[in-house]
């Protein structure tokens, strides 16, 4: 035993344990002549940890198998052979095993590898000072941390005993026959997903066909309002240059001739003035023909008197005017009829007591006089066969709009119109 190292360092050839440089050698009474030998102090138990060379053959499966994935092999010893392996995994798998079960350039470049990924696990680990310590750690850690990490680290650590490496090894064992399992529903579990990855493929594909027609159809749409939006705004922009320019022509006319507004309020001033003359002319109308009633009633009275005085006949045809009905100053409107019975159509009406007005029915008189002449009027007489087509609907009209009686006579006689104006009474 070494008093520098504390360990014992072996032989390369023969594997025995040698003396360390700080080993004293150890006087023994072997006889005369009897040569110094060295004996080894009892074994002390250090605090370095393991190499992977130095595992026992059993470890070295798991090791390798578990903390060293088979991509990582593949690269490091295509690293360190330079060519190209052709073995399959198995094969890989069993020379890695045989090379590290002794120190070699693979064992040492594995063990390079080994320390730098799992450096995490070795600190956590070195915090356990003994055995016990260690078996509490591996159980929890292997459960909630990476067992590929906490693998190494224990079996490397320096506390590491045969008890603890042989439950190191079952547990890790029984978690292989378990990953194994949990691989071989994870295959048909991707094999599944894989098969429902291709539906939801198809779907997506379909799903991605219907948006892009969808797409274009709204790139369509979009297009032709776009062409919508653009008429629209160059129709509005021709609407308001076109607008402008007669707004220009406006202010134009309007400074070529001054006071333009004031003639058109003025032309409007005279157009209600018109109307109201027409009306006060209709008004003039009906009194002069009012005057003209009184003085030929007056007239026709003092003939009648005369006549009623002179001849007794014609006091009995007062008498029989006098069983037609009373008009009571009511305007009596005559359209059409021959002018050799207007006079007698005339007397007829004033003597029972109406106002006589008369139309020729569009013959000679203005057919706008026609108008004015059936406001005037309270009852109109309609000759039919004297008047025009345009005449004779014009009275129908009015006399329907605003109520007011007509009657319609076929011949131009007194007779007829005697008979129109005694049948009143039972019209009304």
């Amino acid at each position: 035993m070494c008093e520098k190292c504390e360990k014992f360092e072996k032989c390369e050839k023969c594997e025995k344990p040698e003396q360390g440089p700080g080993c004293k050698p150890t006087q023994a009474t072997a006889g005369v002549g009897s040569l110094p030998v060295y004996i080894a102090p009892p074994v002390v138990q250090g605090s370095r940890r393991r190499r992977l060379w130095e595992l026992p053959a059993q470890s070295l499966c798991p090791v390798v198998g578990v903390c060293l994935p088979m991509p990582v092999l593949r690269k490091r010893l295509h690293k360190l052979l330079g060519a190209g392996l052709v073995a399959g995994d198995y094969e890989l798998h069993c020379g890695v095993i045989q090379d590290c079960g002794h120190r070699s350039t693979v064992a040492e470049a594995l063990q390079r590898e080994l320390e730098q990924r799992y450096a995490g696990a070795v600190r956590l680990a070195a915090q356990h000072k003994s055995s016990e310590a260690l078996g509490r750690w591996w159980a929890t850690a292997q459960r909630e941390q990476d067992v590929a990490g906490v693998l190494w680290a224990t079996l490397t650590h320096a506390r590491c005993d045969d008890a603890l490496q042989e439950q190191v090894l079952r547990d890790i064992h029984m978690l292989q026959h378990q990953v194994g399992s949990a691989d071989r529903a994870d295959l048909q579990r991707l094999a599944e997903l894989q098969k429902e990855n291709g539906v939801l493929g198809r779907e997506l594909a379909q799903a991605q066909s219907r948006c892009t027609r969808l797409r274009q159809e709204r790139a369509q749409e979009s297009e032709r309002l776009q062409a919508s939006v653009l008429q629209l705004r160059a129709g509005l922009v021709g609407r308001d240059t076109l607008l402008g320019g007669l707004r220009d022509e406006l202010r134009q006319l309007e400074a070529a001739v001054p006071g333009l507004r004031n003639r058109q309020e003025q032309a409007d001033q005279i157009r209600a003035q018109l109307g109201r003359i027409h009306d006060l002319e209709r008004a003039l109308l009906a009194a002069r023909q009012q005057q003209e009633h009184e003085r030929r009633r007056a007239e026709e009275a003092q003939s009648a008197l005369a006549q009623a005085l002179a001849k007794p006949e014609a006091a009995i045809e007062k008498a029989q005017a006098v069983m037609l009905p009373e008009l009571a100053s009511r305007a009596v409107l005559c359209v059409g009829g021959r002018p050799s019975i207007v006079p007698i159509y005339r007397q007829m009406i004033e003597s029972t007591g109406g106002r006589f007005l008369h139309h020729d029915g569009g013959e000679e008189d203005a057919a706008a006089k026609l108008d004015a002449s059936l406001a005037a009027a309270d009852l109109v007489i309609c000759q039919t066969g004297c008047i025009s087509h345009h005449a004779y609907w014009r009275v129908k009209d009015h006399c329907k709009r605003h109520n007011k009686r007509c009657v319609f006579v076929d011949k131009p006689s007194a007779s007829s119109l005697q008979r129109a104006l005694e049948t009143m009474p039972q019209q009304a």
